[in-house]
């Protein structure tokens, strides 16, 4: 009965805070800000599902009810205690939220890469009185040598200096080679750094990236054989990242594994997109690492699980 048809959503793009998922209303008509641990619910204001809160609708009357978490464990950090489900900011940089006796951090200061260019000769990160991040600031140099700090991105021309609307033109790409998966099984990411866009500004560009299933099993080696190198999916799979399923299926290659101490990682690799559609009908595109060929050797990465990580640790739902 609350539900008004057809649906009349507002016309201006959905803000939320930084950490609060887009959820569908009871009604399943438009998106909204989810509520979170603590704060008032209804129909119309449903509770964050991500993050395992509901809303109980015994606490408070006439149609509204609060946000409750399901049972889990609590999280602590540096000896202050947070409740299942809960948000908190343990730092200005950092929106954090406890599930189940994990943290999950999402940072709320940009982390990008500016390149010397024409326009910013000479840039550099300030910390500015009374707010949290750091921002750029552009120095400007001498006349004489202007473009000398941009020499290691554009082309050399004596007869011709990179104008605003030409930097692309005047581009030297640089791009470096894909960083090692953040984990050596299940769904990791992948990073590196290029300045291969219109501004010709270094920028961070990050891939998803599978080695291998956590279940994966040893296959039988032939013998005199001590490695399984790269051995493809025999059946079709579809991939799974922060809760949503990719909307068509790959039968992608892994990374084996050895019995005499060596390890096995990508030596070849190409990046596809992937499309991901969401339980609540979103869907978003990623870009994936595909194997075409292992390697296996002694000189075996160290864990450098990322996912691990506090401040660094991925939550299901934080596909928006």
């Amino acid at each position: 009965q609350a539900c008004m048809f057809p649906c009349q959503c507002p016309s201006q793009p959905l803000q939320c805070p930084a950490g609060t998922s887009h959820v569908w209303d009871a009604c399943g008509c438009c998106k909204v800000c989810a509520q979170q641990l603590g704060e008032l619910c209804s129909l119309h204001r449903p509770c964050d599902h991500h993050k395992g809160l509901y809303c109980d609708f015994s606490k408070i009357h006439r149609g509204s009810g609060i946000c409750l978490a399901h049972e889990g464990a609590t999280c602590d950090l540096l000896g202050k205690i947070y409740l299942n489900g809960e948000s908190f900011q343990p730092t200005c940089k950092l929106q954090c939220i406890c599930m189940d006796g994990a943290i999950g951090c999402i940072l709320l200061c940009s982390d990008d890469l500016r390149l010397p260019s024409p326009e910013c000769p000479t840039p550099r990160r300030v910390k500015f009185h009374n707010k949290c991040c750091e921002e750029w600031v552009c120095e400007e140099g001498s006349e004489d040598n202007r473009f000398g700090t941009a020499t290691a991105v554009f082309r050399k021309d004596p007869a011709h200096r990179p104008e605003l609307n030409n930097l692309q033109e005047n581009c030297l790409v640089q791009t470096t080679e894909w960083s090692t998966c953040s984990r050596s099984c299940g769904m990791g990411i992948s990073t590196r750094v290029t300045n291969n866009n219109p501004q010709c500004r270094l920028e961070k560009e990050t891939r998803l990236c599978t080695v291998r299933p956590c279940d994966f099993s040893m296959e039988k080696t032939k013998k005199g054989k001590k490695c399984v190198q790269t051995p493809k999916q025999r059946q079709s799979l579809h991939f799974e990242f922060s809760g949503c399923t990719s909307t068509r299926s790959y039968r992608p290659r892994f990374c084996g594994s050895c019995s005499d101490g060596r390890c096995c990682t990508p030596f070849l690799t190409s990046t596809v997109d992937v499309e991901f559609r969401c339980p609540e009908g979103d869907f978003f595109k990623r870009k994936m690492m595909f194997i075409k060929m292992c390697s296996c050797h002694y000189d075996c990465p160290q864990d450098n699980d990322i996912f691990l990580a506090t401040y660094q640790h991925w939550m299901i739902g934080d596909h928006v």
